[in-house]
Protein backbone atom coordinates (compact mmCIF):
# COMPACT_ATOMS: atom_id res chain seq x y z
CA UNK A 1 0.00 0.00 0.00
CA UNK A 2 2.84 2.19 0.98
CA UNK A 3 4.72 1.97 -2.49
CA UNK A 4 1.21 2.36 -4.03
CA UNK A 5 0.90 5.76 -2.63
CA UNK A 6 4.24 6.77 -3.24
CA UNK A 7 4.06 6.15 -7.08
CA UNK A 8 0.70 7.54 -7.05
CA UNK A 9 2.87 11.01 -5.35
CA UNK A 10 4.97 10.69 -7.84
CA UNK A 11 3.22 10.88 -11.26
CA UNK A 12 0.95 13.44 -9.51
CA UNK A 13 4.24 15.62 -9.21
CA UNK A 14 5.15 14.45 -12.59
CA UNK A 15 2.33 16.25 -14.76
CA UNK A 16 2.67 19.50 -15.48
CA UNK A 17 0.37 21.40 -14.18
CA UNK A 18 2.27 20.41 -10.22
CA UNK A 19 5.71 21.55 -11.77
CA UNK A 20 7.95 23.18 -9.68
CA UNK A 21 7.55 27.07 -9.92
CA UNK A 22 11.08 28.47 -11.47
CA UNK A 23 12.81 31.39 -9.26
CA UNK A 24 16.15 33.12 -9.52
CA UNK A 25 18.62 32.01 -7.16
CA UNK A 26 19.02 35.33 -5.68
CA UNK A 27 17.58 38.81 -5.90
CA UNK A 28 19.75 42.08 -6.35
CA UNK A 29 18.40 45.23 -4.98
CA UNK A 30 20.63 48.23 -5.75
CA UNK A 31 18.91 51.56 -4.86
CA UNK A 32 21.27 55.06 -5.81
CA UNK A 33 20.62 57.69 -3.47
CA UNK A 34 19.56 60.78 -5.25
CA UNK A 35 20.46 59.39 -9.15
CA UNK A 36 18.16 61.17 -11.54
CA UNK A 37 16.94 58.91 -14.20
CA UNK A 38 18.61 61.08 -16.57
CA UNK A 39 22.03 60.07 -15.16
CA UNK A 40 21.63 56.10 -17.21
CA UNK A 41 22.05 58.72 -20.62
CA UNK A 42 24.28 61.99 -19.22
CA UNK A 43 27.17 59.11 -18.23
CA UNK A 44 26.35 56.66 -20.69
CA UNK A 45 29.35 57.78 -22.83
CA UNK A 46 31.57 56.73 -19.90
CA UNK A 47 30.33 54.11 -18.77
CA UNK A 48 31.83 50.77 -19.34
CA UNK A 49 30.68 47.70 -21.09
CA UNK A 50 30.29 45.77 -18.05
CA UNK A 51 28.90 48.14 -15.77
CA UNK A 52 26.02 50.56 -15.83
CA UNK A 53 26.14 50.32 -19.69
CA UNK A 54 25.25 46.50 -19.77
CA UNK A 55 22.19 47.36 -17.08
CA UNK A 56 20.96 49.91 -19.83
CA UNK A 57 21.68 47.77 -22.90
CA UNK A 58 20.68 44.62 -21.65
CA UNK A 59 18.20 45.04 -19.11
CA UNK A 60 14.73 46.17 -19.24
CA UNK A 61 13.82 49.74 -18.29
CA UNK A 62 10.82 51.46 -17.04
CA UNK A 63 11.88 54.78 -18.71
CA UNK A 64 8.77 56.84 -17.06
CA UNK A 65 9.01 55.81 -13.44
CA UNK A 66 7.73 58.52 -10.65
CA UNK A 67 7.42 59.50 -7.02
CA UNK A 68 3.91 59.18 -6.31
CA UNK A 69 4.07 61.14 -2.98
CA UNK A 70 5.62 63.83 -1.50
CA UNK A 71 8.22 64.55 0.60
CA UNK A 72 10.46 62.59 -1.85
CA UNK A 73 13.32 61.77 0.70
CA UNK A 74 15.82 58.71 1.42
CA UNK A 75 13.77 57.03 4.49
CA UNK A 76 10.67 57.63 2.36
CA UNK A 77 12.21 56.24 -0.70
CA UNK A 78 13.92 53.10 0.59
CA UNK A 79 10.50 52.14 2.25
CA UNK A 80 8.41 52.77 -0.45
CA UNK A 81 10.58 50.51 -2.98
CA UNK A 82 10.45 47.77 -0.74
CA UNK A 83 7.02 47.70 0.50
CA UNK A 84 4.76 49.13 -2.40
CA UNK A 85 3.38 51.61 -0.49
CA UNK A 86 3.36 55.28 0.59
CA UNK A 87 4.08 57.41 3.92
CA UNK A 88 0.21 56.85 5.01
CA UNK A 89 0.99 53.31 4.97
CA UNK A 90 3.93 52.21 6.02
CA UNK A 91 4.24 54.71 8.58
CA UNK A 92 8.08 56.17 7.36
CA UNK A 93 7.16 59.82 6.89
CA UNK A 94 10.16 61.22 6.51
CA UNK A 95 13.80 60.95 7.90
CA UNK A 96 12.80 62.28 10.94
CA UNK A 97 9.26 63.03 12.01
CA UNK A 98 7.11 63.83 15.34
CA UNK A 99 5.00 61.33 16.77
CA UNK A 100 2.57 62.56 20.19
CA UNK A 101 5.25 65.87 19.25
CA UNK A 102 7.87 64.35 20.07
CA UNK A 103 11.04 64.08 16.81
CA UNK A 104 11.60 61.23 15.87
CA UNK A 105 14.18 59.32 13.65
CA UNK A 106 12.90 56.75 11.21
CA UNK A 107 15.29 53.84 12.44
CA UNK A 108 15.64 55.23 16.21
CA UNK A 109 15.18 52.29 18.54
CA UNK A 110 16.27 52.32 22.06
CA UNK A 111 15.73 48.93 22.70
CA UNK A 112 18.48 48.09 21.29
CA UNK A 113 22.02 48.38 21.11
CA UNK A 114 25.09 49.01 18.76
CA UNK A 115 26.77 45.64 17.55
CA UNK A 116 30.62 46.58 16.41
CA UNK A 117 30.46 49.88 18.02
CA UNK A 118 29.69 51.03 21.50
CA UNK A 119 27.54 54.26 19.99
CA UNK A 120 24.44 55.81 19.33
CA UNK A 121 24.73 55.15 15.52
CA UNK A 122 23.48 51.66 16.65
CA UNK A 123 20.22 51.84 18.16
CA UNK A 124 18.59 51.25 15.04
CA UNK A 125 16.07 48.95 13.67
CA UNK A 126 13.01 49.12 11.55
CA UNK A 127 10.24 48.75 13.88
CA UNK A 128 8.68 52.42 13.13
CA UNK A 129 8.27 50.92 9.56
CA UNK A 130 4.55 49.98 9.78
CA UNK A 131 4.13 47.29 6.67
CA UNK A 132 6.49 44.21 5.54
CA UNK A 133 8.69 44.54 2.25
CA UNK A 134 9.91 42.25 -0.76
CA UNK A 135 12.18 40.09 2.21
CA UNK A 136 9.27 39.93 4.45
CA UNK A 137 7.54 38.23 1.91
CA UNK A 138 10.33 36.51 0.15
CA UNK A 139 10.92 34.72 4.12
CA UNK A 140 7.37 33.94 4.71
CA UNK A 141 7.14 32.66 1.56
CA UNK A 142 10.18 29.91 1.97
CA UNK A 143 9.38 29.14 5.60
CA UNK A 144 12.39 31.55 6.25
CA UNK A 145 14.56 29.61 4.51
CA UNK A 146 15.59 33.16 2.85
CA UNK A 147 18.35 35.18 3.50
CA UNK A 148 17.77 38.89 3.18
CA UNK A 149 20.66 41.06 3.93
CA UNK A 150 21.07 45.09 3.76
CA UNK A 151 23.94 47.06 3.22
CA UNK A 152 24.12 50.83 3.07
CA UNK A 153 26.49 53.72 4.60
CA UNK A 154 23.57 55.40 6.07
CA UNK A 155 21.48 53.22 8.30
CA UNK A 156 18.05 53.69 7.08
CA UNK A 157 18.96 52.32 3.68
CA UNK A 158 20.27 49.49 4.59
CA UNK A 159 17.47 48.81 7.58
CA UNK A 160 14.45 49.52 6.16
CA UNK A 161 14.85 47.84 2.43
CA UNK A 162 15.92 44.58 4.29
CA UNK A 163 12.36 44.42 6.52
CA UNK A 164 11.46 43.11 9.65
CA UNK A 165 12.34 39.26 9.32
CA UNK A 166 16.25 40.29 8.06
CA UNK A 167 18.55 38.38 8.83
CA UNK A 168 21.03 41.20 9.15
CA UNK A 169 21.85 44.55 8.41
CA UNK A 170 24.97 46.71 8.01
CA UNK A 171 25.74 50.49 8.32
CA UNK A 172 28.61 52.52 8.34
CA UNK A 173 29.25 54.08 12.00
CA UNK A 174 31.27 57.14 11.24
CA UNK A 175 32.58 57.75 14.84
CA UNK A 176 33.83 53.99 14.72
CA UNK A 177 34.85 54.27 11.31
CA UNK A 178 33.61 50.64 10.24
CA UNK A 179 30.57 49.18 9.13
CA UNK A 180 28.17 48.17 12.45
CA UNK A 181 24.26 46.30 12.82
CA UNK A 182 22.17 46.38 16.23
CA UNK A 183 20.98 43.78 18.52
CA UNK A 184 17.59 43.72 16.63
CA UNK A 185 19.65 41.57 14.24
CA UNK A 186 22.31 39.86 15.73
CA UNK A 187 24.42 39.77 18.99
CA UNK A 188 27.80 40.39 17.51
CA UNK A 189 29.38 41.24 13.78
CA UNK A 190 30.29 37.42 12.21
CA UNK A 191 34.15 37.33 11.67
CA UNK A 192 34.02 38.50 8.20
CA UNK A 193 32.87 41.60 9.19
CA UNK A 194 35.53 42.06 11.48
CA UNK A 195 37.64 40.94 8.93
CA UNK A 196 36.69 43.64 6.40
CA UNK A 197 36.38 46.36 8.90
CA UNK A 198 40.01 46.06 9.66
CA UNK A 199 40.63 46.36 6.24
CA UNK A 200 38.56 49.39 5.24
CA UNK A 201 38.58 51.28 8.77
CA UNK A 202 38.89 54.94 8.46
CA UNK A 203 39.80 57.33 11.30
CA UNK A 204 37.11 58.33 13.53
CA UNK A 205 34.85 61.53 12.68
CA UNK A 206 36.07 61.02 8.72
CA UNK A 207 33.01 61.54 6.42
CA UNK A 208 33.30 58.64 4.12
CA UNK A 209 29.48 58.88 2.65
CA UNK A 210 31.04 62.41 0.98
CA UNK A 211 34.05 60.59 -0.83
CA UNK A 212 34.41 58.03 -3.67
CA UNK A 213 35.14 55.94 -1.13
CA UNK A 214 31.99 55.34 0.31
CA UNK A 215 30.80 53.91 -2.65
CA UNK A 216 33.88 51.41 -2.87
CA UNK A 217 33.24 49.73 0.98
CA UNK A 218 29.97 49.95 0.40
CA UNK A 219 29.89 47.38 -2.38
CA UNK A 220 32.99 45.58 -0.62
CA UNK A 221 30.50 44.84 2.10
CA UNK A 222 28.03 43.72 -0.15
CA UNK A 223 30.37 41.24 -1.75
CA UNK A 224 32.10 40.12 1.13
CA UNK A 225 27.71 39.03 2.43
CA UNK A 226 27.28 37.58 -0.61
CA UNK A 227 30.19 35.34 -0.48
CA UNK A 228 30.64 34.44 3.49
CA UNK A 229 26.62 33.96 3.67
CA UNK A 230 26.63 31.97 1.01
CA UNK A 231 23.91 33.91 -0.90
CA UNK A 232 22.60 32.42 -4.57
CA UNK A 233 23.68 28.75 -3.58
CA UNK A 234 20.68 26.96 -3.14
CA UNK A 235 17.28 26.50 -4.80
CA UNK A 236 15.66 28.91 -2.20
CA UNK A 237 15.81 32.53 -3.76
CA UNK A 238 17.66 34.77 -1.59
CA UNK A 239 17.59 38.76 -1.27
CA UNK A 240 20.77 41.07 -0.99
CA UNK A 241 19.92 44.77 -0.69
CA UNK A 242 22.37 47.22 -1.26
CA UNK A 243 22.06 51.20 -1.65
CA UNK A 244 24.55 53.38 -2.24
CA UNK A 245 24.84 56.65 0.02
CA UNK A 246 27.34 58.47 -0.96
CA UNK A 247 25.92 59.79 -4.66
CA UNK A 248 23.62 61.71 -1.69
CA UNK A 249 25.94 62.94 0.25
CA UNK A 250 28.00 63.78 -2.26
CA UNK A 251 25.27 65.70 -4.75
CA UNK A 252 24.17 67.72 -1.60
CA UNK A 253 27.38 69.23 -1.40
CA UNK A 254 29.04 69.84 -4.84
CA UNK A 255 25.38 70.00 -6.53
CA UNK A 256 24.35 67.36 -9.96
CA UNK A 257 26.88 68.59 -12.45
CA UNK A 258 30.50 68.83 -9.96
CA UNK A 259 33.35 66.80 -10.73
CA UNK A 260 32.69 64.57 -7.41
CA UNK A 261 29.49 63.61 -8.54
CA UNK A 262 30.57 62.14 -11.74
CA UNK A 263 33.86 60.32 -9.68
CA UNK A 264 31.11 58.82 -7.62
CA UNK A 265 28.95 57.71 -10.45
CA UNK A 266 32.00 56.52 -12.40
CA UNK A 267 33.15 54.37 -9.46
CA UNK A 268 29.43 53.02 -9.59
CA UNK A 269 30.41 51.90 -12.74
CA UNK A 270 33.21 50.06 -11.76
CA UNK A 271 31.95 48.58 -8.74
CA UNK A 272 28.67 47.03 -10.56
CA UNK A 273 31.28 45.77 -13.17
CA UNK A 274 33.18 43.72 -10.56
CA UNK A 275 29.65 42.83 -8.81
CA UNK A 276 28.40 41.59 -12.25
CA UNK A 277 31.86 39.50 -12.69
CA UNK A 278 31.20 37.98 -9.26
CA UNK A 279 27.07 37.05 -9.83
CA UNK A 280 28.57 35.63 -13.09
CA UNK A 281 31.20 33.41 -11.89
CA UNK A 282 29.18 32.20 -8.14
CA UNK A 283 25.35 32.37 -9.29
CA UNK A 284 25.48 32.47 -12.41
CA UNK A 285 24.79 34.23 -15.05
CA UNK A 286 20.61 34.39 -15.81
CA UNK A 287 20.52 32.84 -12.35
CA UNK A 288 20.18 36.02 -10.45
CA UNK A 289 17.67 38.94 -10.69
CA UNK A 290 18.70 42.82 -10.33
CA UNK A 291 17.24 45.76 -10.54
CA UNK A 292 18.27 49.26 -10.23
CA UNK A 293 16.60 52.13 -8.93
CA UNK A 294 16.46 55.50 -6.89
CA UNK A 295 14.74 57.00 -3.68
CA UNK A 296 15.02 60.34 -4.80
CA UNK A 297 16.50 62.55 -7.64
CA UNK A 298 17.89 65.81 -7.63
CA UNK A 299 17.38 69.59 -8.32
CA UNK A 300 19.91 71.60 -10.04
CA UNK A 301 22.09 74.10 -8.18
CA UNK A 302 19.82 76.80 -8.39
CA UNK A 303 23.00 79.66 -8.87
CA UNK A 304 23.70 77.01 -12.32
CA UNK A 305 20.29 77.32 -13.24
CA UNK A 306 19.79 81.43 -12.68
CA UNK A 307 23.49 81.83 -14.55
CA UNK A 308 21.93 80.52 -18.02
CA UNK A 309 18.20 82.11 -17.32
CA UNK A 310 16.10 79.32 -16.42
CA UNK A 311 13.78 80.23 -12.88
CA UNK A 312 15.20 78.80 -9.57
CA UNK A 313 16.14 79.65 -6.33
CA UNK A 314 16.57 78.82 -2.85
CA UNK A 315 13.60 79.11 -0.74
CA UNK A 316 15.98 79.36 2.97
CA UNK A 317 12.69 78.79 4.49
CA UNK A 318 14.84 78.71 8.33
CA UNK A 319 15.34 82.70 7.28
CA UNK A 320 11.83 83.66 7.32
CA UNK A 321 9.92 81.13 9.76
CA UNK A 322 10.53 83.75 12.68
CA UNK A 323 8.93 86.21 10.62
CA UNK A 324 5.79 83.55 9.87
CA UNK A 325 5.62 83.23 13.47
CA UNK A 326 5.45 86.73 14.99
CA UNK A 327 3.06 87.65 11.78
CA UNK A 328 0.37 84.58 12.92
CA UNK A 329 1.23 85.39 16.63
CA UNK A 330 0.22 89.14 16.33
CA UNK A 331 -2.90 88.78 14.06
CA UNK A 332 -3.97 85.80 16.75
CA UNK A 333 -3.17 86.98 19.96
CA UNK A 334 -0.69 83.84 20.45
CA UNK A 335 2.54 84.55 22.20
CA UNK A 336 4.95 82.27 20.60
CA UNK A 337 5.87 80.33 17.87
CA UNK A 338 3.05 78.24 16.38
CA UNK A 339 5.13 77.15 14.17
CA UNK A 340 7.16 73.90 15.58
CA UNK A 341 8.98 73.02 13.08
CA UNK A 342 9.76 72.09 9.25
CA UNK A 343 10.55 68.96 7.37
CA UNK A 344 11.20 68.60 4.20
CA UNK A 345 8.18 71.08 3.42
CA UNK A 346 6.13 69.70 6.37
CA UNK A 347 5.08 72.44 8.87
CA UNK A 348 4.40 70.97 12.21
CA UNK A 349 2.39 73.27 14.31
CA UNK A 350 2.72 73.42 18.00
CA UNK A 351 -0.66 72.07 19.42
CA UNK A 352 0.01 72.34 22.73
CA UNK A 353 0.92 76.02 23.09
CA UNK A 354 -2.23 76.50 20.37
CA UNK A 355 -4.45 74.90 23.00
CA UNK A 356 -3.21 76.36 26.16
CA UNK A 357 -3.92 80.15 24.13
CA UNK A 358 -7.62 78.94 23.63
CA UNK A 359 -7.24 79.17 19.70
CA UNK A 360 -8.71 76.87 16.94
CA UNK A 361 -6.31 74.97 14.99
CA UNK A 362 -8.04 75.69 11.91
CA UNK A 363 -7.17 79.41 12.21
CA UNK A 364 -3.59 79.00 13.29
CA UNK A 365 -3.23 76.83 10.20
CA UNK A 366 -5.59 79.64 7.89
CA UNK A 367 -3.33 82.04 9.29
CA UNK A 368 0.08 80.21 8.53
CA UNK A 369 -1.21 79.78 5.23
CA UNK A 370 -2.07 82.84 4.34
CA UNK A 371 1.26 84.55 5.88
CA UNK A 372 3.50 81.88 3.90
CA UNK A 373 1.60 82.08 0.40
CA UNK A 374 2.28 86.05 0.21
CA UNK A 375 5.85 84.86 -0.26
CA UNK A 376 6.52 84.93 -4.23
CA UNK A 377 8.54 81.69 -4.40
CA UNK A 378 5.63 79.77 -2.83
CA UNK A 379 2.99 78.05 -4.74
CA UNK A 380 0.89 76.45 -2.08
CA UNK A 381 0.25 75.83 0.82
CA UNK A 382 -1.97 73.11 1.61
CA UNK A 383 -3.94 71.82 4.89
CA UNK A 384 -3.28 68.03 5.41
CA UNK A 385 -6.60 67.29 6.23
CA UNK A 386 -8.18 69.67 3.41
CA UNK A 387 -5.98 68.42 0.71
CA UNK A 388 -8.68 66.41 -0.88
CA UNK A 389 -10.25 69.55 -1.44
CA UNK A 390 -7.86 72.34 -2.37
CA UNK A 391 -6.95 73.88 -5.26
CA UNK A 392 -4.10 72.60 -6.30
CA UNK A 393 -3.52 70.07 -9.58
CA UNK A 394 -4.58 66.40 -9.46
CA UNK A 395 -1.28 65.12 -9.93
CA UNK A 396 0.53 67.00 -6.97
CA UNK A 397 -2.58 66.54 -4.47
CA UNK A 398 -2.87 63.07 -4.76
CA UNK A 399 1.13 62.86 -4.03
CA UNK A 400 0.54 65.26 -0.75
CA UNK A 401 -2.25 62.51 0.21
CA UNK A 402 -0.55 59.45 -0.42
CA UNK A 403 2.62 61.32 1.67
CA UNK A 404 0.70 62.05 4.83
CA UNK A 405 0.68 60.09 7.90
CA UNK A 406 -2.40 61.24 10.14
CA UNK A 407 0.13 60.22 13.04
CA UNK A 408 3.17 61.90 11.84
CA UNK A 409 3.25 64.16 8.82
CA UNK A 410 2.28 67.41 11.21
CA UNK A 411 0.13 69.88 9.66
CA UNK A 412 0.54 71.43 6.34
CA UNK A 413 2.19 70.86 2.76
CA UNK A 414 4.02 73.87 0.87
CA UNK A 415 4.87 73.60 -2.60
CA UNK A 416 7.24 76.29 -4.21
CA UNK A 417 7.54 77.22 -7.61
CA UNK A 418 9.48 74.88 -9.99
CA UNK A 419 12.82 75.11 -9.63
CA UNK A 420 13.12 75.97 -5.88
CA UNK A 421 14.11 73.94 -3.05
CA UNK A 422 14.89 74.86 0.80
CA UNK A 423 18.32 75.71 -0.03
CA UNK A 424 20.98 78.93 0.43
CA UNK A 425 20.09 81.28 -1.80
CA UNK A 426 23.53 82.95 -1.46
CA UNK A 427 25.71 83.46 -4.85
CA UNK A 428 28.26 81.07 -3.68
CA UNK A 429 26.08 77.96 -2.93
CA UNK A 430 26.96 74.64 -5.07
CA UNK A 431 25.00 72.02 -3.98
CA UNK A 432 21.10 71.20 -4.18
CA UNK A 433 18.70 68.96 -2.44
CA UNK A 434 15.47 67.53 -3.12
CA UNK A 435 11.90 66.94 -1.25
CA UNK A 436 9.11 68.38 -4.17
CA UNK A 437 7.10 66.73 -6.55
CA UNK A 438 8.81 67.88 -9.59
CA UNK A 439 10.66 65.60 -12.40
CA UNK A 440 13.72 66.44 -10.92
CA UNK A 441 13.32 64.83 -7.69
CA UNK A 442 10.48 62.16 -8.71
CA UNK A 443 11.61 60.81 -12.19
CA UNK A 444 13.85 57.83 -10.78
CA UNK A 445 15.34 54.89 -13.16
CA UNK A 446 14.01 51.20 -12.37
CA UNK A 447 15.55 48.76 -14.72
CA UNK A 448 15.40 45.33 -14.56
CA UNK A 449 18.38 42.43 -15.32
CA UNK A 450 19.32 38.87 -15.62
CA UNK A 451 16.69 35.99 -14.88
CA UNK A 452 13.80 35.79 -17.70
CA UNK A 453 14.77 39.72 -18.57
CA UNK A 454 15.16 40.56 -22.49
CA UNK A 455 16.72 43.85 -23.87
CA UNK A 456 13.66 46.79 -23.66
CA UNK A 457 12.24 49.18 -22.73
CA UNK A 458 8.64 50.78 -21.29
CA UNK A 459 7.47 54.37 -21.63
CA UNK A 460 4.56 52.60 -20.05
CA UNK A 461 3.52 55.44 -16.48
CA UNK A 462 5.07 53.47 -13.62
CA UNK A 463 5.41 54.36 -9.85
CA UNK A 464 8.15 53.82 -7.28
CA UNK A 465 5.08 51.35 -5.53
CA UNK A 466 5.08 49.13 -8.45
CA UNK A 467 8.34 48.06 -8.31
CA UNK A 468 8.12 45.44 -5.32
CA UNK A 469 4.77 43.98 -6.77
CA UNK A 470 6.51 43.76 -10.16
CA UNK A 471 9.33 41.91 -8.18
CA UNK A 472 7.15 39.58 -6.35
CA UNK A 473 4.93 38.62 -9.50
CA UNK A 474 8.37 37.47 -10.60
CA UNK A 475 9.24 36.06 -7.86
CA UNK A 476 5.11 33.91 -7.60
CA UNK A 477 5.00 35.46 -4.41
CA UNK A 478 2.58 37.40 -2.50
CA UNK A 479 3.20 41.34 -2.56
CA UNK A 480 3.74 42.99 0.73
CA UNK A 481 0.75 43.75 2.90
CA UNK A 482 0.55 47.23 2.61
CA UNK A 483 1.12 47.28 -1.40
CA UNK A 484 -1.08 49.61 -3.34
CA UNK A 485 1.18 49.73 -6.54
CA UNK A 486 0.51 47.20 -9.58
CA UNK A 487 2.75 44.36 -11.23
CA UNK A 488 4.35 45.66 -14.41
CA UNK A 489 4.54 43.30 -17.24
CA UNK A 490 8.01 42.85 -18.53
CA UNK A 491 7.49 42.28 -22.45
Amino acid sequence: MKKIITLFVAGLLALPGMAQVSRPKLVVGLVVDQMRWDYLYYFYDQFQAGGLRRLVDKGYSFENTMINYVPTVTAIGHSSIYTGSVPALHGIAGNDFYIDGQKTYCCHDASVKAVGSNGKAGQMSPRNLLASGIGDVLKTHTDYKAKVIGVALKDRAAILPAGHAADAAYWWDGEAGHFISSTYYMTQLPAWANKLNNELKTKPGYDIKTSVQGVTATFRMAEAALINEGMGLDNVTDLLAISVSSTDAIGHTYGTRHQLTRAAYMELDNQLAKLFALLDKRVGRGNYLLFLSADHGAAHNPNEMKAHKIPAGGLEFWAWKADVNKAVGLRLGIDGNVIMAENAGRIYLDHKLIERCGKSIDDVKQAVIDEMEKRDEILYVVDYDRALTTSVPQPIRERIVNGYNKKRSGDLFYIPKAGWENVSDKPDYVGTTHGQWNPYDAHIPFVLYGWHVSAGQTHEPTCMTDIAPTICAMLHIQMPNSCVGNAKEVR
